[in-house]
């Protein structure tokens, strides 16, 4: 691990990297969100208006915006640059312990958040308004994230399930291609609720978040009592004998891996009409608190509560790194959009870090000579020379693994 900046905080429950800048906001048990700037190593700034842990935090890929979700069931969206609270989203009845804004930033203005009151839901932030609550997990929903590229979502239970939604439906009506005959979010403006610019928005609605105000009087009681079918549940994953603490989408593959308090790691894979577990990783011990595919290398990485960041390989499906730490159980997980960066949250901070060291080891040598350390390999790159018209040859050296080895047996 080649560790890039470490904080010391209270204990770190959320974590998210700006996609562009060198920041990395984090969400604490103790109700602060700092925003950090991990190359200098200071905080940049302190958002206090939450009461309590704040559990979920994450980045919007092209505004200045921060959205929060803490254990007063308060989502809040702010606005760094203007360093304040814009709003706050009302509707869960319990912990909120994931959010995150759609990836595809330019086509949806959507925050999905899940929450200990055993829904899902999806929010407009412009029109400030509920667009579906996802219900059908039958304990706390622990984490909830949208797959980069498809209309899916995949959420984690204390049930010991991990579940997949299509929201193939609610796009379609959001983007007015057709749907299921209800009205979309903006409804709620006809059933009393207040609106204003800056206002608290109450969705504390039973129904599936839409429907309610308009349409025929009949839709309008199915959709009340029985919610919507805008986003429906496409897989139901069990396989794990503890509740589920995280689930996460590989970025292109159709694969999911799942953390949870069995102490293991599983990998799924996902068809068009099922899915299956594909492998098992075990080596956590204590409950698995969070993981992740690596964004770059064909990588699982996961945390867990007995204080270790443990690697895997996807492929071989075998542990190949693991990072201890004394004193502190990890809590989060966070990578990097487009960066080879990772950061983990624990109880006294946090940690950015890479899995290795990127940069090769080389020195300059006589005559327009460049030494570097590829692989187990010592290359020279000479200048000097030309090759199919482009100058400079690299030229194998010697092999390093062979050096180690006669020198222990000399």
């Amino acid at each position: 691990m080649l560790t890039k900046f470490e904080s010391k905080s209270a204990r770190v429950k959320g974590l998210a990297f700006h996609p562009v800048r060198p920041w990395v906001a984090a969400s604490l048990h103790n109700g602060v969100i700092q925003l950090w700037d991990y190359r200098v190593g200071t905080v940049i700034d302190r958002f206090e208006e939450h009461d309590g842990p704040v559990r979920g935090v994450d980045f919007h890929l092209n505004q200045p915006l921060i959205v929060t979700g803490g254990d007063d069931y308060k989502i809040k969206v702010w606005d760094y640059k203007l360093r304040r609270c814009l709003f706050t989203l009302l509707g869960h009845l319990d912990y909120i312990r994931t959010v995150e804004f759609h990836p595809n930033a330019s086509q949806f203005s959507w925050i999905l958040s899940a929450s200990d009151d055993q829904t899902l839901r999806l929010w407009d932030f412009e029109k400030r308004t509920c667009l579906s609550v996802l219900t059908g997990h039958n304990h706390y929903v622990m984490s909830a994230s949208f797959h980069t590229t498809e209309d899916l979502i995949v959420s984690a239970s204390l049930d010991q399930t991990v579940r997949v939604w299509d929201t193939t439906g609610l796009r379609k009506k959001q983007n007015g291609e057709g749907g299921s005959g209800q009205s979309g979010g903006s409804g709620f403006n006809s059933v009393g609720f207040s609106l204003g610019p800056d206002s608290a928005r109450d969705q504390s609605s039973s129904s599936g978040g839409t429907g309610a105000g308009s349409g025929s009087g009949g839709l309008n009681v199915q959709a009340e009592l029985f919610g919507t079918n805008d986003v429906v549940v496409k897989y139901v994953l069990e396989g794990h004998d503890r509740g589920v603490n995280w689930a996460a989408f590989h970025p292109t593959l159709p694969l999911i891996a799942s953390a949870a308090d069995d102490r293991q790691v599983k990998l799924w894979r996902m068809s068009e009409t099922k899915a299956w577990e594909v492998d098992t990783l075990r080596g956590h011990a204590n409950n698995v608190s969070c993981c992740l595919f690596h964004p770059k290398q064909d990588l699982v990485v996961s945390d867990s509560e007995d204080r270790s960041i443990r690697v895997w390989d996807v492929s071989k499906r075998v542990g190949v790194q693991t990072f201890r730490r004394e004193g502190d159980r990890f809590w989060i997980l966070a990578a990097h959009r487009n960066q080879n960066l990772l950061a983990a949250g624990h109880d006294s901070g946090m940690i950015v870090f890479k899995l290795e060291r990127e940069r090769p080891a080389s020195a300059v040598g006589t005559a327009n000579k460049l030494y570097y350390v590829r692989g187990r390999e010592l290359f020279c790159h000479d200048y000097s020379r030309i090759s199919n018209g482009s100058v400079g040859v690299d030229v194998p050296v010697t092999s390093l693994r062979r050096v180690g080895q006669q020198a222990q047996t000399d």
